[in-house]
C-alpha cells in the first residue's frame, strides 16, 4: 500500500503528515511505522509523525506520535502545522476552525498572507488554552499545591523549577547568570553553552514526573523578550516545541520576570506568546511551512 505524506515543520519543529480522511494505517503499526519514518538516516526523518483524522469534537482531530512511537497529548508546532495542511489541501474553506487532540478541542486562525497581510509568511493563531498549575495534574510529585522556583536534584545538582501543563507536562529552568550559570555550565556561560543531551534525560526521566515531562531551559533577556532550548520527552532536544513556549511564557510570568505577552526565541525561530489572564487562555502565533510531499510503499516499512 502506498502512502501519500507532506512534510511540514513550525520553526524547525518538523512532523510528517498523513491524510487519515483519506489513508488508513492500523492502529497497531502505527507505533513501529512512526519510529521507522522519523529516523533521519534511513526513514524520511522528523520528531515525529501526526495523522490528520476527522474530529468527533471539533473539525479535525490530530493524532500526533514522538519520534519514539510514543502517543504526546499536544504540539503546538504540530498543530499549526495542521492547520496549514487543512487550508492548503482544500478540507476547509474557512480560515477559522478547530482541532483537536487527546479530546482538547484547540481554536485557530489562519493567516495565509501572514498577520500584517504583506504576504510574506503564512501564520497560525491559536488559542491553546488553560495552562495547569496543579502538580497532580500536570503531574509532578510535590509537597505543595503548585511548583514555582522549586528545588529538584538532578545528576547530583540541584535545580529550580516552575512546572505547567498545557495538556502535556513541562519544567521550566531559569538561567540566571547574574547569580551563577546552571550546573553543567561555566561560569557567565550563556543558554547555548547548555549540555542539554546531558541533562535533558535525566529530567525527562526523573521519579518527580510519572508521566515524564518536557524540559525547557530558559534565558531572559528582557520583559517581552526570552530565549529558550528544549529537550522533548520522547524526541530529545528540537529546534522549537509550541507548548515549551507557552509553558515558558506563563512561568516567565508567574516568577515576575516578564509581562504576559513575551516572544519566544527557540533555535528553529521565534514565537509571540500572550497569556489572556482574565480568561485564562494562552495564545500561540507563529508561521507553519509545507517542506516537501512525496510518496511511500508501506511494504517498504512494516
Amino acid at each position: 500500500m502506498k502512502i501519500e505524506f507532506t512534510k511540514m515543520h513550525g520553526c524547525g519543529n518538523d512532523y510528517v503528515y498523513i491524510n487519515g480522511f483519506t489513508q488508513k494505517i492500523p492502529q497497531e503499526q502505527k507505533p513501529e511505522l512512526v519510529r521507522l519514518l522519523s529516523d533521519r538516516h534511513f526513514g524520511i526523518g522528523s520528531d515525529g509523525v501526526i495523522f490528520i483524522n476527522p474530529g468527533s469534537a471539533a473539525d479535525f482531530e490530530m493524532e500526533m506520535y514522538n519520534l519514539d512511537g510514543s502517543r504526546g497529548e499536544m504540539c503546538g508546532n504540530g498543530i499549526r502545522c495542521v492547520a496549514r495542511y487543512v487550508y492548503d489541501h482544500g478540507m476547509t474553506q474557512s480560515e477559522e476552525f478547530t482541532v483537536e487532540s487527546f479530546g482538547r478541542v484547540k481554536h485557530l486562525k489562519v493567516f495565509p498572507q501572514g498577520p500584517d497581510g504583506a504576504g510574506t509568511e503564512f501564520f497560525v493563531t491559536v488559542n491553546m488554552g488553560e495552562p495547569c498549575l496543579l502538580a497532580d495534574k500536570i503531574p509532578v510529585v510535590s509537597d505543595h499545591q503548585t511548583v514555582k522556583d522549586e528545588p529538584i536534584l538532578v545528576g547530583g545538582h540541584e535545580y529550580r523549577m516552575t512546572c505547567v501543563s498545557m495538556g502535556n507536562p513541562h519544567a521550566v529552568i531559569f538561567v540566571r547568570n547574574a547569580e551563577g550559570a546552571l550546573p553543567g555550565m561555566e561560569a557567565g556561560g550563556t543558554l547555548k553553552d547548555l549540555r542539554i543531551e546531558k541533562i535533558g534525560p535525566l529530567f525527562e526521566n526523573h521519579e518527580r514526573f510519572p508521566a515524564r515531562t518536557n524540559t525547557e531551559f530558559v534565558e531572559i533577556v528582557s520583559r517581552d523578550y526570552v530565549r529558550m532550548r528544549v529537550w522533548e520527552r520522547g524526541s530529545g532536544e528540537t529546534l522549537a516545541c509550541g507548548t515549551g513556549c507557552c509553558a515558558t511564557a506563563v512561568a516567565c510570568a508567574e516568577n515576575g520576570f516578564t509581562d504576559d505577552e513575551v516572544t519566544v526565541e527557540v533555535l528553529g525561530g521565534k514565537l509571540l506568546i500572550r497569556w489572556d489572564r482574565s480568561t485564562n487562555e494562552v495564545w500561540m502565533t507563529g508561521p507553519a511551512k509545507t517542506v516537501f510531499e512525496g510518496t511511500f510503499d508501506t511494504e517498504d516499512f512494516i
